[in-house]
């Protein structure tokens, strides 16, 4: 009972949606609308255990002073900080969580504007040096599929900026054309395996094959 009864579960949770999506019943789509809901609560213990676990493992991290353990008690004042204004604000206490009733910033806001956007702008600006130095691991002529990516590249590239279209008008015609035909192709081709993969897998979960989640074996 322990293995059947959450492979039960699954089972229910998984066909239930997709037969209300290809059956117009209205009974079958508020049993579907419910499992929508319960899902949204499942989602708020998730949150809570991921939040919970975090804390954990931070915490035991400083206690045992590992390498990297200031920047825990940096991670989890920020997480304390933020998460404590943005329950008072949700309370109303100041005022609500984006603005006062007179306009001005409340300190969830003040502190989203004034540091957590700072923050995640140089996080973006450090990826830009590494993707820098992909795309010239990346762009290097050693065949001819890496010499058309080059050649795309920087048709592109020239066909984005004010300088490329004062060389040639031709530039942005032909990144049009790129961005347009072969990039979109591949990128459905792409979307296409992903949809595909993402299937297969919804189905080996659904009809238990794929039992992982459960921390117990194919065979068990």
């Amino acid at each position: 009972m322990r293995k059947q009864i959450p492979l039960l579960l699954t089972f229910l949770a998984g066909t239930i949606p997709i037969f209300a999506f290809f059956v117009p019943e209205r009974h079958v789509g508020l049993v579907s609308t419910g499992l929508d809901s319960w899902l949204i609560i499942v989602y708020g213990f998730a949150l809570l255990l991921g939040v919970v676990n975090v804390v954990q493992m931070n915490t035991n991290k400083i206690k045992r002073r590992a390498s990297g353990w200031p920047y825990s008690i940096v991670l989890l004042a920020g997480l304390v900080i933020m998460g404590s204004f943005g329950l008072l604000g949700s309370f109303d206490v100041f005022g609500g969580i984006a603005t006062r009733p007179d306009g001005s910033s409340t300190p969830f806001n003040w502190l989203y504007t004034n540091a957590f956007l700072p923050l995640q702008g140089t996080m973006f600006a450090l990826l830009a040096f590494f993707m820098a130095s992909a795309s010239y691991r990346a762009f290097r002529a050693r065949n001819v599929e890496a010499t058309i990516l080059l050649i795309a590249a920087l048709i592109v590239m020239f066909g984005r900026i004010p300088f490329g279209e004062m060389v040639s008008k031709w530039f942005p015609i032909v990144t049009e054309w790129i961005m347009g035909k072969p990039n979109m192709a591949a990128q459905r081709g792409i979307m296409i395996g992903a949809a595909l993969g993402a299937a297969s897998m919804a189905l080996r979960v659904i009809l238990g094959i794929e039992r992982s989640y459960l921390g117990i074996g194919k065979g068990e």
